[in-house]
């Protein structure tokens, strides 16, 4: 299996205005991210059943590098600094590849997560 880094991200959102703009402001950061960042092999973006405040993200990366890339790229400085007007609480949990099988990449599916 070739090493990766990933990490999975849950943001807990002030209320349902909040909610808007925070994906508002993720389809933006996922713009940049689908333009500018090769190592990125996953920036999953998903709603909570019966949590309609709570977004959690699952972010996979070619490694370590890779992330720290994505860290200083602009528009995810910009993410990190907008971010906090609209999250109450954010739980991170860093994960490191232990074994598994990966589909094909490449497959990008849009703002999907903004369906309802």
């Amino acid at each position: 299996m070739t090493s990766g880094f990933g990490l999975v991200v849950r943001f807990t959102l002030r209320d349902a205005a909040a909610a808007l703009a925070f994906d508002e402001l993720v389809s933006q950061t996922l713009d940049g991210i689908r333009k500018h960042e090769a190592g990125t092999v996953a920036y999953l973006v998903h709603r909570v059943p019966d949590e309609p405040d709570v977004r959690v993200f699952y972010e996979l990366y070619e490694s370590r590098t890779a992330f720290d890339a994505h860290e200083q790229q602009p528009h995810t400085c910009h993410f990190l600094a907008e971010r906090e007007k609209f999250v109450l609480s954010t739980d991170v949990t860093f994960l490191e590849l232990a074994d598994g099988k990966r589909g094909r990449t490449g497959v990008d599916t849009g703002p999907a997560y903004r369906r309802g």
